[in-house]
């Protein structure tokens, strides 16, 4: 039997498409026999024709890959994308360079393991680049009698 009418009518009436639009088959010849928008309302209301869900895509997928990263799986050399450069920035890198050198020479000076003076020495030459890391400058300090230990 068509009903594909009263399917158009009642999905203007749903504010949907007309796939998403459901008839009981089991009340087709009260379908059939609304023919103005108030009989198809009256159906709507007493649940002979209903508004399917609308179909999505499921994120569970998603979701799982994730909370496995989140964990650091999935994160090996195989599936890293764009180059060093481009996953940790310059200016990250040099932050976390430049961050710990200074406040391990603010620590020195307050405890009064190094001079004012050379603690500005060191200060410049780390913003220079002239330290990579935090033993380094430890080193450097040794080798230049800075530091006795």
């Amino acid at each position: 039997m068509d009903v594909s009418t009263q399917r158009r009518i009642a999905a203007n009436i749903l504010d949907c498409g007309i796939d998403r639009v459901w008839v009981d088959p089991e009340n087709l010849e009260k379908v059939k026999l609304a023919i103005t928008k108030d009989d198809i309302r009256a159906l709507v209301k007493d649940g002979i024709i209903v508004k399917k869900q609308e179909k999505g895509i499921s994120s569970a997928r998603k979701k799982k890959i994730q909370e496995q990263k989140r964990k650091g799986k999935r994160k090996g050399q195989g599936s890293r994308k764009g180059a060093k450069g481009a996953r940790t920035p310059k200016k990250e890198k040099w932050m976390n360079t430049i961050r710990p050198l200074r406040r391990m020479l603010k620590e020195m000076r307050e405890d009064e393991k190094i001079e004012r003076t050379q603690y500005r020495k060191l200060y410049r030459m780390a913003k220079g680049g002239a330290f990579r890391s935090r033993n380094h400058m430890k080193l450097y300090m040794k080798d230049h009698g800075i530091l006795s230990e």
